[in-house]
């Protein structure tokens, strides 16, 4: 676990004794130095080494950019222009591992809040410490296990896993009927876990609904090596489109499989793996034109995302605008507090809205906890691969560009 400050000045051990030592040097040092407000300790737990180390690092990214922003300007205001210092942690990619960081950085650090941790399965397995803890934790994770199981400390700052799945179906089916294609017939794959499964089953409801025969609906283990069976049996399936749920390793090898065996239906993923730079990077030309679903996009407010883009070199991914957007809301929450204390701020997030700032990247404008913890004014959006870049192209009102159907 390491401890660092949003500005790149972190406060550890050894700037505390520099800090020890100047006092005792130049005891003529200003009564209003010392009385500089404390910081504020914020936990960042999320997967920087393993097999999501990538979506880790863009999250910790945004987090970054938001956390020196608000120091820049002036701090925590109702609490004396308190810095935020960030408290950043390796869950790496294993659930096991990353409850037991979450209880040492409890254990070892008077935290106000904790975000993270990008993939469901790690957010559930901290979730577990801070509800017994009452930390609140905020995360942009999309398995309906997070805030479906009573805590009172959870928030999640994007629509739910069936629900992203329910879009994923839905806008498809609209984007294609403006296309001049009616589907019938669809393939789903999914990796076996929280986010995988709960994705998939939003999916299978909307098909349902729509009447849509569910030709295919396998899921997979999390690291496949071998696609071919998977794409074998889409192949003989009939389907018209199909739904990988996948992260990054996953999702090239799914789509650079398909498309090799000259499999040219189009392909609609379930974000995470196939919304990062990573995926266009590792197709190429084969990343053209593939749709994803996604909680958010980047273009829908270039004049925030854009400064993401201008500090790191990439466009600002999802996971990285989201947990951005948590840390707004957490700032947010503690004004309206008026305390860094963990209870207080829980309290000043429970059922609350939020706007302003960095919630105007989100669909909704604004970010909105239900009882439960659920942002309900998160809107999923579709994108779609052009030109190395994600273009929105649903829903129309939000739309960026137009959606091309393509087989």
């Amino acid at each position: 676990m390491s401890k660092t400050s949003s500005t790149r000045g972190g406060i550890n051990r050894r700037t505390a004794l520099a800090g020890t030592a100047s006092l005792i040097a130049a005891p003529w040092i200003s009564s209003t130095a010392r009385a500089q407000a404390k910081p504020v300790n914020i936990g960042v737990i999320m997967p920087l080494s393993g097999a999501n180390a990538q979506f880790g690092i863009n999250s910790r990214n945004g987090i970054e950019l938001v956390a020196d922003e608000i120091n820049a300007a002036g701090g925590i205001r109702s609490l004396g222009g308190a810095k935020i210092n960030l408290i950043v942690a390796d869950s790496t990619s294993t659930p096991t591992t990353a409850g037991t960081v979450a209880q040492r950085m409890i254990s070892q650090n008077e935290v106000t809040a904790i975000l993270g941790a990008f993939a469901s399965s790690l957010t559930i397995a901290i979730s577990e410490v801070t509800e017994r803890r009452d930390i609140p934790l905020l995360t942009m994770s999309f398995a309906d296990q997070i805030t479906g199981r009573g805590y009172k400390n959870i928030f999640q700052v994007v629509a739910k896993a069936s629900a992203l799945g329910k879009a994923q179906l839905d806008y498809t089916v609209a984007i294609a009927q403006a296309a001049g294609t009616k589907i019938d017939k669809i393939a789903i794959m999914y990796e076996d876990t929280a986010y995988g499964t709960a994705q998939a089953e939003g999916l299978r409801a909307a098909a349902k609904a729509a009447n849509i025969q569910l030709v295919m609906d396998d899921a997979y283990p999390l690291g496949i090596t071998d696609t071919t069976p998977l794409i074998n049996k889409l192949r003989a399936s009939g389907a018209q489109a199909v739904f990988p749920v996948s992260y990054l390793n996953d999702s090239l090898l799914l789509i650079r499989t398909m498309r090799q065996q000259r499999i040219t239906i189009p392909a609609i993923g379930g974000a995470a793996g196939y919304v990062i730079p990573d995926f266009e990077k590792g197709l190429g030309e084969f990343a053209e034109g593939v749709l994803s679903i996604a909680p958010a996009n980047y273009d829908l407010d270039t004049s925030l995302t854009d400064r993401f883009r201008k500090r790191f070199g990439y466009f600002m991914v999802h996971e990285a605008l989201e947990h951005a957007v948590a840390l707004d809301v957490l700032v947010q929450a503690i004004e309206k507090a008026k305390s860094a204390k963990a209870e207080d701020v829980t309290l000043a997030l429970r059922g609350a809205k939020f706007t302003g700032g960095w919630t105007n990247a989100m669909t909704g404008g604004a970010v909105q906890f239900d009882n439960t913890g659920l942002n309900v004014a998160s809107i999923p959006v579709m994108v779609q691969w052009r030109k190395k870049e994600l273009v929105t192209v649903w829903p129309k009102d939000v739309a960026k560009g137009a959606a091309e159907w393509k087989f």
